[in-house]
């Protein structure tokens, strides 16, 4: 028997979106037709309003008007254990805020005991982010302030980012 999923259609100030669910929790958020876009979708989809998808409009209404959010939607991250891991720290990013790559990677490796961790590999895993915005890949940076590495194109990153009140002219962005 194929799994159901769920998915609703959202306009952002950026573009549309799509969420995806397993009926419980969000397992996706993309904007359409972005790198690795709905990648963990199965055949078997079903379009429905449920409650969480609106749980979630509340909070995107919320972060497209320049407020952090106070509640988080439940999410099913639903990858490897290095993934989830990486997945996690970017949750721990305030709003407003960055932090590099390789920030990521001393954590993880701190947490591991490693002597030390791959920014490329951390790269990766966020690259590979199916819950954008909620679960904050924009606020990862390159060392040097560059905005790197956004599935949504770094166009969108930047925005995410201003309308966070980040000074963007600290940042290095890449034509």
């Amino acid at each position: 028997m194929d799994i159901v999923q769920y998915v609703f259609y959202y306009n952002s100030p950026l573009g549309e979106m799509m969420m995806a669910s397993d009926g419980y929790a969000l397992e996706g958020l993309w904007f359409l037709g972005q790198k690795y876009f709905a990648a963990s979708i199965t055949d078997n989809i079903v379009k429905n309003e449920l409650p969480i998808f609106q749980q979630t409009v509340r909070w995107l209404d919320c972060y497209f008007s320049g407020k952090a959010p106070q509640f988080t939607p439940l999410l099913s991250m639903r990858a490897t254990v290095f993934r989830k891991t990486v997945w996690e720290i970017l949750l721990t990013i305030p709003f407003g805020r960055t932090m590099t790559y390789g920030e990521i990677a001393k954590i993880i490796a701190g947490q591991t005991g490693e002597s030390k961790m791959s920014a490329q590999a951390v790269g990766g895993a966020v690259s590979h982010n199916p819950i954008s915005i909620i679960i904050p890949c924009h606020r990862v940076v390159g060392a040097n302030g560059n905005l790197t590495g956004y599935a949504g194109g770094i166009d969108k990153k930047a925005q995410l980012l201003a309308i966070e009140g980040k000074d963007m002219s600290k940042f290095y962005m890449p034509t």
